[in-house]
């Protein structure tokens, strides 16, 4: 969820490594190029660092409608009460790296053909160059595409990946949030994105809901939920569904009738497109490690206040060189 960057001499290589609140920007290794006629010298010893803490952020206005045309003035940072600098901006309409995670236990039998036209409906909204995957749970957790194809921006494969969902059993939803965290790190896109259905809260998985929130924590996801839940259903758990949406800086849906899901689907897929991402340079000061608050605030060129939706903490991880003694690029363990 830094960023760190630095230059070396003497055809050493710098790893630049991205890992993003949202959002993961994959750079490429870069070789350093020494001068024509220099002699090669000894490996250089990579010491200076700069990190970057990189937030994707949605505005609406108080009508609930996407702002999509604001500028870097327009938005105010801070971390743990501090005014950040904002070092970074954009607001393109990039391609994500999506899941969409449903629910197919026994309850959702009467309600899965709707779902899965408000998914169609969704990948039809989105940047037509999206990278997709398609999980579905019940007992047991499972991909929907083929095991040589893990994302796809093809229809009529996410058509046929949907429609191999069959209802059945009880809820592994904690299984489905690992799983499908861990198989977005496949995807090549910037941005990464989970949107999560279910009727239900867990009654089947091998791990836990703590074990599942801290990966979301850590995980570069930015996750929606939409529950549509039965009021006589002893399962159900929107509190849930909201932890996962506000720790991510996505949103929670909890439609009163199912034919609102797929007008649901629609915006969701015009938030993702109608991000900003904002960074700025984490002072390291305090205890490593310990948690950091952060708040965004948005406000037109008039003043009229913004609604913003962003993850609102994180954990500086501790500081890694760029590289090793031998110049070559140091890894990070986890995050």
């Amino acid at each position: 969820m830094v960023l760190q960057t630095g230059h070396g001499a003497g055809g050493v290589t710098v790893l630049r490594e991205i890992l993003i609140f949202g959002l993961a920007i994959a750079a490429p290794t870069l070789p350093a190029q020494a001068p024509a006629g220099d002699a090669p010298g000894p490996p250089f010893k990579l010491s200076a660092t700069a990190e970057l803490v990189l937030l994707d952020v949605s505005v609406r206005n108080a009508a609930g409608e996407h702002i999509w045309h604001l500028s870097k003035d327009n938005f105010r940072v801070f971390e743990d009460g501090k005014l950040q600098s904002i070092s970074h901006f954009a607001s393109d309409d990039v391609p994500v790296t999506v899941g969409l995670v449903i629910d197919t236990s026994g309850s959702m039998r009467p309600k899965y053909q709707e779902v899965v036209g408000a998914a169609l409906a969704f990948i039809h909204a989105s940047n037509r160059h999206d990278e997709v995957f398609v999980v579905s749970f019940g007992d047991r957790v499972s991909s929907g595409l083929h095991a040589d194809v893990p994302l796809t921006s093809d229809m009529n494969q996410l058509r046929a990946a949907l429609s191999l969902g069959v209802p059945a059993g009880r809820t592994a939803l904690y299984d489905a949030i690992l799983f499908s965290l861990q198989h977005l790190e496949k995807g090549k896109c910037e941005k990464k994105v989970l949107m999560l259905v279910s009727d239900g809260g867990d009654n089947s998985s091998v791990h836990g809901s703590e074990e599942a929130m801290r990966m979301v924590r850590e995980s570069r996801a930015t996750i929606y939920t939409i529950g549509i839940f039965d009021e006589a259903d002893a399962d159900r758990n929107p509190e849930l569904l909201r932890r996962l949406a506000q720790v991510s800086g996505g949103e929670a849906f909890f439609p009163e009738q199912l034919s609102e899901v797929t007008n649901i689907c629609r915006q969701i897929a015009l938030d993702i497109r109608t991000r900003y991402t904002l960074g700025y340079v984490p002072v390291r000061s305090g205890e490593e490690g310990s948690l950091r608050k952060i708040k965004v605030t948005a406000a037109t060129s008039a003043g009229h206040k913004l609604v913003v939706s962003t993850r609102r903490s994180y954990v500086l991880p501790p500081k890694h060189p760029l590289a090793d003694g031998t110049g070559e690029p140091a890894r990070k363990q986890g995050l």
